[in-house]
């Protein structure tokens, strides 16, 4: 498959949900990839990124979202692994710790950590820039290219 991408370039659409509760974010480990990453997916058509990582989030953990709780801290375009990717992370904040609930297949492992502790994993890059601008107190990650998310961006969502 990367062969494909990497003669192809490929435009994908990925979004992806960074839950907080009190300070600790949920990281997902897929069975797929060396790395921890954030519950999320590709971006299915007629459907906004906001819409993709709602559905991404309670795929792959059992959480359930609604969309106006989704805030865009960050929006980039990037080349990975031969594809042309937009990503997309929206983050939340959980009042309550939500149970986690996971299939053990796509996803192997999933749990709130510290985002200290979460810098020392493996991680996606994108998702590194959000921990670290997080501990740095920013709302938006620096950096990188990330930009902030445009409210009129179609793909944004509402």
């Amino acid at each position: 498959m990367r062969v494909y991408w990497w003669m192809a370039h490929p435009h994908t659409h990925g979004a992806l949900v960074a839950l907080w509760h009190e300070g600790r974010i949920l990281l997902v480990k897929n069975c797929y990839l060396p790395y921890h990453s954030l519950p999320g997916g590709y971006v299915r058509r007629r459907e906004t990124g906001r819409e993709a990582a709602r559905r991404e989030l309670f795929e792959e953990t059992g959480i359930p979202a609604d969309v106006s709780e989704l805030r865009c801290v960050l929006d980039e375009h990037h080349l990975w692994e031969g594809k042309k990717e937009h990503i997309q992370i929206f983050e939340m904040e959980a009042t309550e710790l939500p149970q986690v609930e996971i299939d053990h297949r796509e996803v192997e492992w999933a749990g709130f950590v510290d985002p200290k502790v979460g810098l020392a994993l493996p991680l996606f890059p994108p998702l590194r820039r959000v921990l670290a601008g997080r501990l740095e107190g920013e709302s938006t990650p620096r950096s990188g290219g990330p930009s902030r998310c445009s409210p009129g961006n179609p793909a944004s969502g509402p």
